[in-house]
């Protein structure tokens, strides 16, 4: 009796698989919390991505909300969020690109052909700061407070919706 009960457990061990699995599909993987929320960003000393003999800091985020945006130009979704970018800037909104495992060529011939809402761009080519904030892939987004505090993180592209639905809102709450 015992050895034929022991035949059930690779089916039971089967449905528990598929029960976590299918948990798991139906998440939302852009509704993901940042753990960086409330928390001062990142140290790093990184290069500019126009004048190498510039080295950035998170000093780079002092006194001024910004929107940092990871991007590159190997994703192909940072392409699709570029014009919403465009339209940020206009907005006057301050936007840090961390310009994340590419080449400066490559970098320089992506902003040359979708344009360059950055008012800094920084120079990350293997990954450092990306792994610092918990970056995943590209594009990501962080609205870092007048103090350099992380108080937003959006995943994935900002989509013209975004835009006027969750990230002019959130910059408006922390003012100027």
């Amino acid at each position: 009796m015992r050895s034929r009960l022991l035949l059930f457990v690779p089916l039971i061990l089967f449905v528990a698989l598929a029960v976590f699995l299918w948990h798991g599909i139906g998440r939302d993987p852009a509704a993901r919390t940042s753990a960086l929320l409330s928390t001062p960003f990142p140290a790093f000393a990184l290069e500019d991505l126009d004048d190498p003999s510039v080295v950035h800091d998170q000093s780079l985020l002092d006194g001024q909300v910004s929107l940092v945006n990871v991007w590159g130009e190997w994703c192909p979704t940072c392409k699709q969020e570029m014009p919403q970018l465009l339209d940020l800037a206009e907005r006057g909104v301050r936007i840090i690109g961390v310009d994340y495992k590419d080449t400066r060529d490559n970098a320089h011939a992506f902003l040359d052909q979708f344009g360059d809402p950055f008012t800094a761009n920084v120079f990350d080519p293997d990954g450092s700061l990306g792994f610092d904030l918990g970056v995943y892939g590209a594009p990501e987004s962080f609205i870092v407070d007048a103090n350099g505090v992380i108080r937003y993180h959006h995943t994935g592209y900002i989509t013209p919706e975004d835009v006027d639905r969750v990230i002019m809102p959130t910059i408006e709450s922390l003012g100027p």
